[in-house]
């Protein structure tokens, strides 16, 4: 049996005095590692979860709290933007204890593959852990070595990375276990919502986008593969939250929520039938709503919806390759507002094609339009893997590059 200990930093700490806000305005419950947890536990291992951002705990006391739960190995997982927060806490454990093997997943690792094993990783899982995970853990426990196993990156005998190629994909999303909400302390996450700061959690009902924004690193990540979970599996999760641990709130992390009519729609009718008195969130395309699939929705527990507005000018939105009408995010966020649900338009400052001109064009329409009631701003970042990342990579569309960073 191995005792596998996954961890997810304090990472709001790399914000200074905002990480504070960062933290007061909401904290989510790493459900990624609790899925894993789940499989790891199905194959007879332990496990555990430290939750830095939680407690706020510094790197010292991470690897103090970590290695206190002796474990055999530790997990972490990585978004571009963190993955220093990840190395930080690899090298301070590696200090501690050197012989502990480290692994690092997610979509910064799947990324740049060979380019994560840094001396502070031992292994570096590439794709979809969920299939992997259990037969990397079996051969390292029989000491056997990791030949023809796809997905992971290790050091050969002369320290070189070794790569097979990326990991199976899930096929059946109902086939992997529910997140096991006991790893973490699941009462504790909050989010602000109109209705005041809720308990919640996340729920996934599908994966995969089947659009590619260059912003996005789809091909990398092989995000156009749509994975759908039943209904059914989805509301008895619910269900299952409600009546465990009286979280009536739950944010919804699929990137297209209403990809499927059909599918939204059978989740609402199964929210009713159980007689679930629940709330829920999520974010969707603007030309994917329409009167009555948001009546419905909103009659059966939908709150808050998110689009990716990103920008308003026309040439902007070609090169970004957002192929929704203007038109439908204004008609969106009139039906949402007419049904009393709130909307976030969040929008990017600084794709390809960026002027002083186009973000005033921006503000103007955000402020004039009077259906639009929020928008929240972030600044575009040519993240790995991305086509922007590429144009900005050879200078093109006056982009440049500074740094790797």
């Amino acid at each position: 049996v191995m005792r596998v200990g996954f961890i997810y930093p304090s990472w709001t700490k790399s914000y200074g005095i905002f990480g504070y806000f960062a933290r007061r305005n909401s904290s989510w419950p790493p459900m990624n590692l609790a899925l894993l947890g789940a499989i790891v536990k199905q194959h007879g291992h332990e496990t555990f979860i430290v939750d830095g951002t939680l407690e706020d705990l510094s790197v010292e006391k991470t690897v103090e709290e970590v290695l206190s739960k002796n474990p055999d190995i530790i997990g972490l997982t990585s978004y571009s933007p963190f993955f220093h927060v990840q190395v930080e806490l690899a090298t301070a454990l590696k200090k501690a204890a050197p012989d502990l093997p480290i692994m690092i997943g997610g979509a910064h690792a799947t990324i740049i593959k060979e380019k994560a094993l840094l001396d502070c990783f031992d292994y570096v899982f590439v794709g979809e852990a969920e299939n992997t995970l259990p037969e990397f853990l079996s051969r390292l426990e029989n000491g056997k070595d990791l030949s023809s196993l796809k997905g992971i990156v290790w050091k050969g005998n002369d320290g070189q990375p070794v790569f097979e190629g990326p990991a199976p994909e899930t096929e059946d999303f109902d086939a992997l276990p529910i997140p096991d909400r006991e790893l973490v302390d699941s009462k504790q996450y909050f989010l602000g919502t109109l209705q005041g700061r809720d308990p919640f959690t996340l729920i996934q009902t599908t994966r995969g986008c089947p659009w590619k924004c260059i912003f996005c690193a789809s091909e990398d990540l092989n995000t156009t593969r749509i994975l759908r979970r039943s209904p059914e599996s989805v509301v008895a999760e619910m269900k299952g939250v409600v009546e465990k641990y009286g979280i009536r709130h739950f944010f919804i992390v699929d990137d297209v929520l209403t990809l499927y009519d059909e599918h939204i729609l059978k989740i609402c009718d199964l929210i009713e039938k159980e007689n679930l008195k629940i709330t829920w969130e999520g974010s969707t395309r603007a030309n994917l709503v329409n009167e009555e699939q948001v009546k419905r929705m909103a009659e059966c527990g939908l709150i808050r919806l998110s689009f990716g507005l990103e920008t308003v000018d026309t040439e902007m939105r070609k090169t970004m390759n957002k192929k929704v009408p203007l038109k439908y995010y204004v008609e969106a966020n009139r039906i949402l507002n007419k049904h009393g649900i709130e909307v976030l338009n969040s929008v990017m400052i600084g794709l390809p094609g960026e002027s002083e001109n186009t973000v005033r064009t921006l503000l103007k329409f955000l402020s004039e339009n009077r259906d639009i009631k929020q928008a929240n701003l972030a600044i575009a970042v040519p993240y790995p893997g991305t086509e922007f990342h590429r144009i900005a990579s050879n200078s093109e569309q006056n982009i440049t590059l500074h740094t790797d960073d």
